[in-house]
């Protein structure tokens, strides 16, 4: 249902003011001259979306559009019902002071357990912002810090508690909030929900580097939870807001927590991703995938997003990172070269029929050449991870491919004490903690893991050497699995096994190190500056030398 009057007697779904997914008010007007001259003249202003053909305008502008276009243009209800919320704000916060006092910091949890000075720090920021990004490295214990931090909202201002994480964490979750005495709503990023109560509530949204994208729903659900009148404090957590290396995937966080820069898409992507106009196929497309101006951004970002390293906050083993090179052998060579070159002429046969790009395939074939790569080393892998086997080492194995991680488990099974654990996305969400627990009890000498399985939210301290078979193509992922390890609890240094064959594995290695340093640059100041070359490019140069 709509409220208000028609406009020049067209019906109600051709003109109207509605709330948009993204949080935004949308208005929907007939195209003539008058009326877009006053739309346009309105401030706050608005700009013109021709994909949805209609007005885009700020909640800050909700007051000067009920005033001059309330009586019409028809209100949804549902924005009709934010308009009101807005009209009868909440009471104000308590005072700093009070919430920090509120939190209890030197409180003992359930377990015994007692917040580190690193966490206490955090707190106390968190609750100075109404919307921050929590940036610590993985293993800092931010579940936790910002679970404390919404006790005191809780305990002084009523508010309700809503978390936002991946379902393979809600387990996590609700242990820490036990251990607190907090009682707390749980949704995963599949399923977020459409509104928020009318009463305040404190969002924390885990693995916020989920919403990378604007033109995904599920970044536009969660920009519109992130705008909700009601809404007291939203706390985004991630130890990679930059996850690619790339600006514009930061801008839905900014524009989550209400800074500044993310009130201007086309302006930030400008000035901080070189974006600009490019023609092709006889059209003109946006592009806005690189990085510049990276020291500005570091320092316009650095009130709301709070970023330290383990090194900073902990006195953990070392890490050391430890290169293996493959050598097949004549016959295997000369195999996995046979094998490339099919899977090169298979791909340029299909471009000559128009069943895939001929643009693309520098990125297929380089693709396939992973995935053959991948199980060429199996052989390695195994002998290098039998022999820590013997040593009575406990390993824990990471792989980008299913399959890879299916025949390692069953090639190292009988090698391992107990077994060895697969952790796959096939295995159930209920059954994974069981998995890992048995790892960490010593059941079992390896686990063998996906990336995105096993290397999101589990502590796996336990292991003494990491093998990763492959890199992921962001440096976020690689660091996130060997943290699964180097982590609060270890009883010694850990070793990174990376096993690399050839060019192919070089060139992931090289983009992950370039990526890697422009996030640096936007979390810490770096003197250093490597130099930088588009990946399509570096595969195609690959592909000549090859």
């Amino acid at each position: 249902m709509c409220r208000g009057l028609h406009f020049h007697g067209l019906a109600d779904a051709a003109i109207q003011m509605r709330l948009g997914p993204t949080g935004l008010i949308e208005v929907v007007s007939p195209f003539d001259a008058v009326t877009q001259a006053q739309l346009r003249a309105l401030r706050p202003s608005g700009r013109w979306l021709p994909g949805r053909a209609c007005w885009e305008f700020p909640l800050e502008a909700a007051v000067v559009l009920e005033n001059q276009l309330a009586g019409r243009f028809p209100i949804t209800d549902e924005l009709a019902q934010w308009l009101l919320w807005l009209h009868q704000p909440l009471p104000p916060l308590p005072p700093h002071r009070q919430l920090v006092q509120a939190a209890g910091l030197a409180d003992s949890l359930a377990d015994g357990r007692r917040l580190l000075g690193h966490q206490r720090l955090a707190v106390r920021w968190l609750l100075a912002r109404r919307g921050a990004i929590l940036a610590d490295a993985m293993g800092l214990g931010k579940t936790l810090t910002a679970l404390v931090a919404a006790r005191a909202m809780v305990r002084l201002a009523q508010c309700r508690l809503v978390v936002l994480a991946p379902v393979g964490l809600h387990l996590h979750w609700r242990q820490e909030a036990a251990a607190l005495g907090l009682r707390l709503e749980l949704h995963s990023w599949a399923r977020i929900p459409a509104a928020l109560p009318g009463a305040g509530t404190v969002l924390i949204v885990d693995e916020a580097h989920f919403a990378q994208s604007l033109r995904a729903r599920r970044t536009q659900a969660f920009l519109r939870l992130a705008r909700h009148p009601r809404l007291r404090a939203l706390w985004l957590l991630t130890g990679t807001p930059m996850k690619n290396g790339r600006p514009v995937q930061l801008f839905p966080l900014l524009a989550a927590i209400g800074h500044p820069l993310g009130r201007d898409q086309r302006a930030y992507e400008e000035r901080y991703c070189q974006g600009h106009w490019r023609e092709q196929g006889g059209r003109r497309l946006w592009q806005a995938q690189g990085a510049s101006q990276l020291d500005e951004l570091r320092q316009l970002v650095r009130p709301l997003v709070l970023h330290r390293t383990k090194a900073q906050c902990l006195d953990l083993p070392p890490k050391e990172r430890l290169h293996h090179d493959v050598d097949l052998g004549e016959r295997a060579a000369d195999r996995f070269d046979a094998q490339l070159h099919a899977v090169v002429q298979a791909y340029r046969l299909r471009a000559s029929r128009g069943e895939v790009r001929r643009d693309a395939e520098a990125l297929a074939v380089f693709t396939a050449l992973r995935r053959l790569g991948s199980g060429a080393k199996e052989g390695a892998t195994i002998t290098l991870v039998a022999d820590l086997l013997r040593r009575g080492e406990p390993v824990v194995v990471f792989s980008a491919f299913v399959a890879t991680a299916q025949r390692l488990q069953a090639g190292l099974a009988s090698a391992s004490p107990g077994g060895a654990a697969l952790l796959i996305g096939a295995v159930p969400p209920a059954r994974r903690q069981g998995l890992v627990d048995r790892f960490q009890g010593g059941d079992q000498g390896l686990l063998v893991a996906t990336f995105g399985t096993g290397g999101l939210g589990f502590t796996l301290h336990r292991a003494r050497h990491v093998v990763l078979v492959e890199r992921p193509w962001t440096p976020g992922d690689a660091e996130q699995a060997e943290d699964r390890c180097h982590r609060l609890g270890m009883a010694a240094s850990l070793s990174c096994h990376w096993m690399r064959l050839g060019a192919t594995d070089r060139l992931v290695d090289d983009l992950i190190e370039s990526k890697a340093e422009r996030i640096n640059a936007l979390l810490r100041p770096s003197q250093e500056r490597q130099r930088r070359q588009a990946f399509p490019a570096l595969v195609r140069q690959w592909l000549e030398d090859w």
